[in-house]
């Protein structure tokens, strides 16, 4: 398959990663990728560092002559190319890419939503969504209700697919997490909380610092704070600041960069995902949930499709949080009930890579590829495509059947299970990036 991911986002943050992940995914699965970025920025920086093909356009010109300039360019990139799926993940040159569609009608086209902000249910989007587009692929329940019920889209165009996670390298690992503690000076009895995410307003770090402080001036003495992040659109040295001004530096440590950021994930006794708003994706809180560690989070994007109602408090709550945090730390009933919840989210239906998906959706509107799986590697744990599956050194479960609606499934046969592929999740192969 020829697929060209047009990733046209300035910072490196879920959205690039979701498109740049996904071509990596691809190749390693022997199709040919182009992905299209902007000049100068985050991603197409990362882009590059992977290797990736690119080419970099100016796709959000919004100048009458620039738009004509760039539908040129984007004419010639198709018939030279020949893509089979054009694939975009950002809306910009959405427009244009749909023009090109009724113009051409040489390539497959798929809009990815990996944001948080609805579109508006215009004319023109509805058009693009509805009727050009051969599939609309959506990362939380949000986005999809206002699909379904605002843009009614047709249910076989509309995929929800969640975020995903490689459980090979974020897995419960107790020599990890006994190197981790021992080298931040955490005793055995030591209740350690901890957010991953670069330091961002959005991130709700200052939040979980007044939660924290909170609890430990209400006698629980034995609570930490890990914050496993760096410095981005917040200083490090703000961080330090709230931290202090709450009295809690003797509990609270700050990882900054670390490429072991598994082993890290380890050494908690709870995660905490403590976002303002975003979170469509939420690599972290899946990562967390890998490494079998009970999370609790605010209700904003993908996070009430992870997690039980009873982890779950509103954005912003300082109070709600540390009830919360409190709760998981003396009611040891309700610890074991959130792992058990996060091993069943973990291990319902979500079995292939999202390139799968991609492949078969392809294949099922239009006829332009074969079914994929004959031709493709292996889906095993150590080569190819890993799975993602569970591990349950900590969280005892079984796999049980979704309990939540799917939207537009596909069905098919791997070697001898029956998968539903609205399910199904891209995967992160490898821990070299810092924190989300």
């Amino acid at each position: 398959m020829r697929s060209i991911q047009v990733v046209n986002v300035r910072w490196f943050n879920a959205t690039a990663w979701y498109g740049m992940y996904l071509s990596r995914l691809l190749l390693e699965s022997g199709h040919e990728v182009l992905v299209l970025g902007l000049p100068d920025t985050l991603s197409a920086r990362k882009g590059l560092e992977w290797e990736l093909p690119m080419q970099l356009l100016d796709l959000n010109t919004a100048t009458p002559w620039g738009i004509a300039a760039l539908y040129g360019k984007l004419k010639g990139l198709v018939r030279e190319f020949k893509p089979d799926v054009v694939n975009c993940h950002r809306g910009e040159s959405y427009l244009l890419w749909g023009l090109l569609k009724k113009e051409l009608g040489s390539f497959r086209l798929v809009r990815t939503r990996g944001d948080q902000r609805l579109p508006k249910a215009n004319l023109v989007n509805r058009w693009l969504h509805n009727d050009v587009s051969d599939a609309v692929i959506t990362t939380n329940s949000p986005m999809t209700r206002h699909f379904q019920n605002v843009f009614k889209v047709p249910q076989g165009k509309l995929h929800q697919i969640l975020g995903g996670v490689d459980t090979d390298v974020f897995r419960p690992d107790q020599a990890s997490r006994d190197r981790i503690r021992a080298e931040l000076g955490y005793g055995e009895k030591d209740f350690v909380v901890g957010l991953l995410g670069r330091f961002d307003r959005v991130k709700g770090q200052h939040e979980l610092i007044r939660a924290v402080a909170g609890l430990y001036g209400q006698g629980m003495a034995n609570i930490r704070l890990l914050l496993l992040g760096f410095d981005s659109a917040t200083p490090e040295a703000t961080v330090r600041g709230w931290i202090k001004e709450q009295g809690i530096e003797s509990i609270t440590a700050i990882t900054g960069k670390r490429p072991d950021i598994p082993a890290c994930l380890n050494a908690l006794d709870l995660g905490v995902v403590a976002s303002l708003w975003s979170e469509t994706i939420a690599r972290a809180a899946l990562e967390i949930m890998a490494t079998g560690v009970p999370l609790i989070g605010t209700g904003v994007g993908v996070m009430p499709d992870l997690l039980e109602p009873a982890a779950i408090f509103a954005a912003g709550d300082v109070e709600a949080m540390a009830g919360r945090i409190r709760a998981a730390m003396t009611d040891r009933d309700l610890a074991r009930t959130l792992l058990e919840a996060q091993g069943r989210r973990m291990a319902e239906g979500i079995h292939i890579a999202l390139v799968d998906h991609l492949h078969v959706l392809v294949a099922g509107h239009g006829g332009l590829m074969h079914p994929l799986l004959d031709s493709q590697p292996h889906l095993g744990e150590h080569g190819g495509i890993p799975r993602i599956h569970p591990h349950a050194e900590r969280a005892q479960h079984q796999a049980v059947g979704s309990h939540r609606p799917r939207l537009g499934l596909l069905n098919l046969e791997i070697t001898g299970e029956r998968h539903e592929l609205a399910a199904v999740t891209p995967v992160q192969r490898h821990p070299e990036r810092g924190v989300a």
